[in-house]
């Protein structure tokens, strides 16, 4: 009779639970009694009742399996009694891949709901770490954490584009109220405040930057937004990977501390502030000088102290206020939005249950990223469809980016008339605009030309020697050009055969490597890189024109590669992924 045998994903994965194991973790594991309760408090069981592995014990008893199997002693001594056992196969991670990401928002619900107090969430959240650890997620959730290594932030916005975005706004506003005050100012040293963003703002609704830069205005406040680490989101609490998370909190907080202001502000959204105020500084082992507030916060502090006046009658229309998981039952966020919100709006109509117990809008942990998973999201939905429908409002109020984008999905799916705004946008309607009291010597306001100067360009990459490895001449030729424009050294190889000779020999900074190439192609070259002591710490960024080959590159049972690109590469945002990477391995060491 053959032994089944453990996949390498499962031993790594046994190995990374061993690191997770706090006391806190340990008696969320040992701690349920599958008494039932919450189950009556997820949304996903309230909308699939005849399906068990919905509810949160089932969920959260994958990891107490494995955890019994390798850590427990009536593992080892009844496994049978306490149902200890581990995955044993690629497929069997790939269906706890469907449970972990598939099946919960991890909105914390059923934690509240917990008589033991175990947090399920917590539980699956190291579930989703453990599986992305080893290359086990969903497609979304790959290409957003890889664009947030890569590119700073999670929608893969290029520095130009944000910049733009930012310049059109500033014009805008400026056009709107007659004189350059107004303007949004980057990168101004000294400024107060500093003014993080969602990246859906740049891509999705720039409005809401510019109602920001308009209340910022009208306050008299000495603030400013910043070329680099303007992202407050952070995909790694989503993903489970606290390295992410740290060096997501890390760019923020590195960039408030250049800017030498006193208070980060944090546009309306859940996971991002959270994950920026209240969980990034743990990730990163860092302590953090200034103070760190919602947006929310920030406006209501305007209208209390008279920095900004409002007039309500301008927001006459009905409407009902959506609890943010991550803001309300993670962080303790509830009554100041309301207390905004009564300030800014005529009629203001609760949903029920709300605060703790409102439901989740079903975009949460992620799930706007996992297409694969809309179906379930949209039937779950129902119930927070059914709450808005009860309240009669004609617009649903929100602290949240995904939460909008959830919210927008189940309005549209379910038909109701009504439509999603934020704070932001509900303050800006009713201010009232006077001349602002401007602080005493204020800094020079400075906006940064969106392209980069020649100059800028150059320095790029100068004095880094790049492995350029591709079979074809032409595209060799073109990626050649465009990183020695960035100030460059090129090493160009042909074949993997050629790539490692030259890799052993020059030991290069960093590699580009096609995949798809005649003779030892890319996949098997990327292994032989990542196996040979000579090379393994070089890092390598993946460029091929076959986008199907990403889960082979990453099923490997070696570390992934630092970068993914498909062809055709844009000659800005490939120069700015290597930069960046590059600026990642410097900052390890």
């Amino acid at each position: 009779m053959s032994v089944q045998v453990k996949s390498h994903k499962v031993k790594v994965m046994e190995e990374l639970l061993a690191k997770k194991l706090t006391r806190q973790v340990v008696a969320s594991l040992v701690g349920c009694v599958h008494c039932g309760m919450c189950h009556e408090s997820c949304h996903y069981v309230l909308t699939n009742p005849d399906d068990p592995t919905y509810t949160p014990s089932y969920k959260a008893d994958q990891l107490r399996k494995i955890f019994k199997a390798n850590h427990d002693w009536t593992g080892r001594v009844f496994p049978w009694w306490v149902k200890a056992s581990t995955p044993m196969t690629d497929d069997d991670l790939e269906a706890l891949k469907d449970i972990a990401f598939g099946k919960c928002t991890n909105c914390r619900r059923c934690t509240f709901n917990c008589p033991m107090g175990v947090d399920t969430a917590t539980l699956n959240r190291i579930t989703r770490g453990l599986l992305s650890a080893v290359g086990v997620m969903p497609e979304g959730v790959r290409v957003v954490s890889k664009d947030q290594w890569e590119i700073g932030n999670q929608m893969g916005v290029l520095k130009e584009d944000y910049l733009d975005t930012l310049e059109w706004m500033s014009e805008e506003l400026e056009d709107e109220l007659g004189h350059d005050r107004a303007a949004i100012p980057v990168d101004k040293k000294g400024a107060k405040v500093v003014y993080a963003i969602n990246p859906r703002e740049v891509k999705y609704d720039p409005r809401t930057i510019k109602n920001a830069a308009l209340i910022f205005y009208a306050a008299g406040e000495d603030w400013t937004m910043t070329t680099e680490g303007w992202d407050q989101t952070n995909f790694g609490l989503f993903s489970g990977d606290d390295q992410l998370g740290g060096i997501c909190g890390k760019r923020v907080y590195e960039k408030v501390a250049e800017i030498g202001a006193e208070r980060l502000v944090i546009s309306e959204c859940g996971h991002g502030f959270r994950s920026t105020r209240c969980e990034a500084p743990n990730w990163a082992g860092v302590d953090v000088g200034f103070i760190m507030e919602s947006s929310v916060i920030t406006m209501l502090r305007y209208v209390k102290e008279g920095r900004i006046k409002v007039d309500k009658t301008r927001n006459s229309r009905r409407v009902t206020f959506h609890d943010s998981c991550n803001n309300a039952r993670s962080c303790g966020f509830y009554e100041e939005p309301r207390e905004l919100l009564r300030l800014v709006a005529t009629d203001f109509q609760e949903m029920y249950p709300n605060r703790a117990e409102n439901y989740c809008c079903t975009g949460g942990g992620g799930a706007m990223s996992m297409s694969e998973y809309t179906p379930r999201r949209l039937k779950s939905a129902k119930l927070k469809a059914d709450q808005i429908a009860a309240t009669g409002a004609e617009v649903v109020v929100t602290s949240c980016h995904n939460c909008v984008d959830g919210l927008n999905d189940l309005i549209k799916h379910y038909g109701l008339k009504c439509e999603v705004k934020q704070l932001v946008d509900l303050v800006a309607e009713a201010l009232v605009l006077e001349e602002p009291v401007v602080e005493e010597k204020p800094a020079p306001i400075e906006v940064v030309e969106p392209a980069a100067r020649p100059a800028e360009k150059a320095a790029a990459l100068a004095g880094r020697r790049i492995l350029v490895v591709d079979d074809e001449e032409d595209v060799r030729t073109f990626l050649t050009a465009v990183l020695e424009d960035a100030g460059a050294t090129i090493l160009p190889a042909k074949d993997g055969d050629e790539a490692l000779a030259v890799a052993m020999r020059e030991k290069p900074d960093i590699i580009t490597l096609d995949l798809s190439m005649p003779g030892k192609d890319g996949v098997e070259a990327f292994v032989e890189f990542r196996k040979s002591p000579e090379t393994e710490n070089i890092p390598i960024c993946i460029v091929t024109g076959h986008p199907e080959f990403r889960k082979v590159i990453y099923d490997r049972p070696v570390p992934p590669p630092e970068g993914y690109m498909d062809k055709p590469v844009q000659e800005e945002k490939l120069v700015d992924n290597l930069r960046r990477i590059l600026e990642l391995k410097d900052r390890k060491g």
